[in-house]
């Protein structure tokens, strides 16, 4: 697998790893039904940095980097992750936070925080654990999930 920065040329495939997350409403927080020019506009905006993963030749997932707070908070990044569904469970998001923790430190930031991680979403949960982070907070009843109506949220966290 092979993780670059996005291009503008990637906005399609990067639209079709995200709008279906969005659309279904159960791990992402965006408007399930916000345009597709919202959607790569949000993900792409100038606050990021975007990045693809690529196996055998096609993109198979996406991730953002940015500042998770201004000021006194600045050293604290936040991240956000897409698989495409057809590349579940072949280790794409694993490899997401691998670079994006790299690049963390690269950066200079000394802590990743995911702001809300929705607690239904456990594979995510799990991966993030295995990851080095830890919960350290809970939304109760944050999240409206389509399915399991109101679920928690977590604040997951990494000194780096």
């Amino acid at each position: 697998m092979h993780i670059r920065p996005a291009t503008p040329a990637d906005r399609a495939a990067i639209a079709a790893i995200i709008l279906p997350a969005i659309r279904a409403g159960t791990t992402l927080t965006q408007d399930p039904a916000m345009s597709e020019a919202d959607a790569i506009a949000y993900w792409l905006a100038p606050d990021k940095t975007t990045f693809v993963a690529e196996a055998d030749g096609a993109i198979v997932g996406t991730y953002y980097i940015r500042r998770n707070q201004t000021g006194g908070g600045s050293h604290v990044c936040n991240c956000g992750y897409v698989t495409a569904a057809a590349a579940a469970g072949r280790g794409v998001a694993r490899s997401m936070c691998a670079h994006s923790l790299d690049q963390a430190r690269a950066q200079g930031y000394r802590a990743m925080q995911f702001n809300f991680v929705v607690s239904t979403n456990e594979p995510a949960v799990h991966l993030w654990q295995s990851m080095g982070f830890a919960i350290v907070g809970r939304l109760p009843g944050a999240f409206a999930h389509p399915q399991a109506g109101d679920v928690d949220a977590y604040v997951m966290y990494q000194k780096l």
